[in-house]
């Protein structure tokens, strides 16, 4: 079942008011927008975007397109009163997608949430030691990066590396202790450089300022450093009425239920 972060503060910072309109820019199953619809009751509406197509929800007040939120602008036909960001990526990916998002199973390695475009495999069998090299480093703040990559060219060479298990299993070679799976930072920088996540994010924030009526709020979840300080970034820099002086965690209560939640960070603005 899917949870949603931070279900509570997100209602609290996007303030959702009898028949107000919102955009929920990363719908998924749904779990946010359904507490947005109860409290636009009784003809508020919500526009959910979804870039993958597998994901299909349905709900009264409900408009749902596939898409990603970097095209706001192209999507969006009106001014809405508020948006939603979150950044997570659900369960579904990891359990049942089969596109290769964790090491924990063993899947091709795809990574693409839309299906389309460049895949992991692609990187990984292709892209020049010091390219992977450096999209370990920059998008997953991989110390080893170095010796990650080099492990790589020199396995790819004895063959293909087409699945997550093979590539986690190299990583392993090269990265021992730490407190978490040694192989998490390659597959997130991977996954990051495949769904072009951080230009997106730019691109969506950008594009949210135009789709909102004045007095619009933003809220975005993030879960890791890279996305935090781009939406840090972003409210300072355009001048936004900033809700939240820090990031709102999720309460230890919220991390015992959902511990997917731990690393969540809540940011709202007003525009």
């Amino acid at each position: 079942m899917h949870i949603p972060v931070l279900k509570k503060e997100v209602i609290e910072y996007l303030n959702p008011k009898p028949n107000e309109n919102f955009i929920d820019a990363t719908l998924g199953f749904g779990g946010h927008t359904r507490a947005i619809l109860e409290k636009i009751k009784p003809n508020g509406k919500v526009l959910g975007i979804e870039v993958d197509p597998e994901k299909k929800v349905e709900m009264e007040r409900l408009e749902l397109v596939h898409d990603s939120y970097s095209n706001l602008e192209r999507i969006v036909k009106e001014k809405y009163d508020g948006i939603l960001f979150d950044l997570g990526f659900s369960s579904y990916e990891i359990e049942k997608s089969g596109k290769g998002f964790s090491f924990q199973k063993n899947e091709f390695l795809d990574m693409r949430y839309s299906g389309e475009g460049l895949t992991a495999y692609e990187i990984v069998n292709s892209f020049s030691e010091k390219e992977i090299e450096k999209i370990l480093r920059e998008y997953g703040e991989e110390r080893k990066s170095r010796k990650i990559a080099k492990a790589i060219l020199r396995e790819r060479k004895k063959g293909k590396i087409k699945t997550t298990f093979q590539l986690a299993e190299i990583i392993k070679k090269e990265v021992k202790g730490g407190r978490i799976h040694p192989a998490t930072r390659t597959f997130q920088a991977l996954r990051i450089k495949v769904n072009d996540e951080l230009n997106n994010l730019k691109k969506g924030l950008e594009q949210s300022l135009k789709v909102l009526k004045k007095g619009g709020k933003i809220v975005v979840i993030s879960y890791h450093s890279l996305e935090d300080r781009i939406v840090k970034r972003f409210f300072k820099e355009n001048n936004l009425n900033i809700l939240t002086k820090k990031p709102i965690r999720p309460s230890l209560t919220e991390i015992r239920e959902n511990p997917k939640s731990r690393s969540a960070k809540l940011r709202a603005a007003k525009i």
